[in-house]
């Protein structure tokens, strides 16, 4: 079947995956055949986020780890965004097998440069999690990007930090979000860096703590997530990974809601994992190595 999308400039391909958002396909470019990401969202959707998302993208336009977006628009019965095409997301690498420290630690290095970066622009991403964090395609195989920041918002309004307020719904992923965010509190930079450490965590682990809760109503398990998050010691939530992972806990809860964090005292506790452990951060993964292996 022949779709086409962004007046006939890409016809769609295979679908790479759907939820509550709509869908997102491969898309052909019909002039020079390169490909590219098409997001889908219904028209009627209850909390549309697509054109909020293009927004965020286009004030994002040229920085480094973030999908450039090439179109916006309305497609029949929905609004589609056409993207740069990525590679798997570390939740894809996850279910392949176990990803190992190096790696994670450099994770966690880069990973903190793209945060930095969107927090320049006034941004938090408020979704952090392993299916957000892409990897780049062929030669930029080593670049993790940040996608879906269709929760994304301004933390800073009228030349000053938008004022701390309480008594807000949990948005973002309930396995990944910081305790404030369970809390209610109005989001910060701070409750990115807090997901990030959850998200590095669960990729050196393979779990986290709240996972497999045997709980079916959703408020009750959030809630239970949220306790969980307030009573499990940093040392048991980090037990067999690098003991800066502690130091990372203790350092952005300790973070005041406006806190400039320092990024730099971050990545500087996982290159001392790093270098602890006689490894190099040279910014070459698993998944590249493998890719590299294959070609020969």
């Amino acid at each position: 079947m022949d779709i086409r999308v962004a007046n006939g400039a890409y016809r769609l391909g295979r679908c790479l995956g759907r939820g509550a958002f709509g869908e997102v396909f491969v898309g052909v470019d019909v002039q020079s055949g390169a490909q590219v990401a098409v997001k889908m969202e219904p028209k009627h959707v209850r909390h549309p986020q697509l054109a909020n998302e293009y927004a965020v993208y286009k004030s994002l336009d040229g920085c480094e780890g973030v999908p450039r977006v090439h179109w916006l628009g309305q497609e029949g019965d929905y609004t589609v965004m056409v993207l740069d095409l990525l590679g798997p997301s570390l939740e894809d690498l996850a279910q392949r097998g176990g990803l190992s420290s190096k790696t994670v630690l450099m994770l966690g290095v880069q990973i903190l440069t793209r945060l930095e970066a969107l927090h320049a622009r006034r941004l938090i991403h408020r979704d952090i999690k392993p299916d957000n964090c892409l990897t780049g395609l062929g030669p930029l195989q080593n670049s993790v990007y940040l996608i879906d920041f269709g929760l994304a918002k301004p933390y800073w309004a009228n030349g000053k930090h938008v004022p701390a307020s309480t008594g807000h719904a949990l948005t973002g992923s309930a396995r990944y979000a910081s305790l404030n965010t369970h809390l209610g509190h109005e989001q910060s930079r701070r409750d990115d860096l807090e997901s990030l450490g959850y998200v590095l965590v669960y990729l050196l682990r393979g779990s986290l703590p709240w996972q497999g809760l045997q709980i079916e109503n959703k408020v009750q398990r959030n809630a239970q997530i949220s306790k969980l998050k307030q009573t499990v010691p940093f040392k048991e939530l980090c037990r067999g990974c690098p003991s800066q992972f502690v130091e990372y806990f203790r350092y952005v809860r300790s973070l005041k809601y406006d806190e400039t964090p320092n990024y730099a005292y971050l990545q500087q506790l996982f290159l001392s994992a790093l270098l602890r452990r006689k490894q190099v951060a040279d910014n070459v993964f698993e998944w590249s190595v493998v890719q590299s292996q294959g070609a020969e």
